[in-house]
């Protein structure tokens, strides 16, 4: 767990950055093969992860900064200058998702097929970026003296020579198991959009019950839950409403009366 992985003159590599570097670049791999796969038009995926990247970013930043706002405002150019050091996945699914909208929508790409197709990307990518996370030693867990638990030596973010529950490291476990059940799933649906509501049934409850072994409790409450506790809830709702919606498409098409649980 060390976040300086090499020097090369002036310049340092961390791992943080790295895995990022290396989750865009498997999402990528991973979307044109599929895409090749899926007789989709390939030509448009490096664009697609492109603006999904970019925007995933901004949205990521953005989030921290609301989450964050009190501290920001003390020295908002501290957090503006070091970008990288606050960023919040759920912004960065939201952001991502939204600058995947708008590609397609300027390049008249139906958004449901392409959504279905870039979410067992973005898994592995979430996969490899909690590595990073497990490097740079942020994201950590509570304090726990059991099995597979984690000792930071030279942390910036995680306490120092305490043990902790390993939230990292089976986040990347969980998104890695994600990736294949949303590659499995993709062979089996019938309607665009089935696999992206998956994706995000699976991830917000994966993350709201991950959120209780969290020990980084700074990052904002709402209620009684956290902030990433809160948005799981609207994440897996929107995962379920787009489901539910698909079904309701598909038995329309073949003449059937659409039929809601209840």
């Amino acid at each position: 767990m060390k976040n300086e992985l090499l020097h090369i003159g002036p310049y340092t590599v961390y791992g943080y950055g790295l895995m990022l570097g290396l989750a865009v670049i498997a999402a990528y791999v991973t979307t044109e093969y599929r895409a090749r796969k899926l007789k989709l038009r390939y030509e448009h995926v490096f664009g697609l992860v492109l603006w999904c990247a970019v925007s995933g970013l901004l949205g990521a930043k953005l989030l921290f900064l609301i989450t964050e706002w009190k501290e920001v405002l003390q020295d908002p150019m501290e957090y503006l200058v070091h970008f990288a050091d606050g960023l919040v996945v759920y912004g960065g699914i939201i952001g991502g998702i939204f600058g995947g909208y708008l590609y397609c929508r300027r390049h008249h790409l139906p958004f449901l097929r392409y959504f279905d197709l870039a979410m067992p990307s973005i898994a592995i990518a979430q996969c490899i970026g909690r590595i990073g996370c497990f490097l740079a030693g942020c994201c950590y867990g509570i304090e726990y003296d059991g099995p597979c638990s984690v000792t930071f030596r030279e942390s910036e973010f995680a306490p120092n020579n305490i043990p902790l529950f390993p939230t990292e490291m089976l986040s990347s476990i969980l998104n890695l198991l994600h990736f294949f059940i949303l590659i499995l799933a993709s062979r089996h649906t019938k309607k665009d959009g089935q696999v992206a509501a998956l994706y995000l049934v699976l991830y917000g409850t994966g993350r709201f019950i991950m959120e209780f072994f969290r020990g980084d409790l700074e990052r904002g409450s709402v209620g009684a839950l956290s902030t990433s506790q809160f948005i799981s809830l609207f994440i897996v709702g929107a995962g379920i409403f787009i489901f539910l919606i698909q079904i309701s498409a598909d038995r329309l098409h073949r003449g059937e009366p659409p039929r809601f649980p209840g």
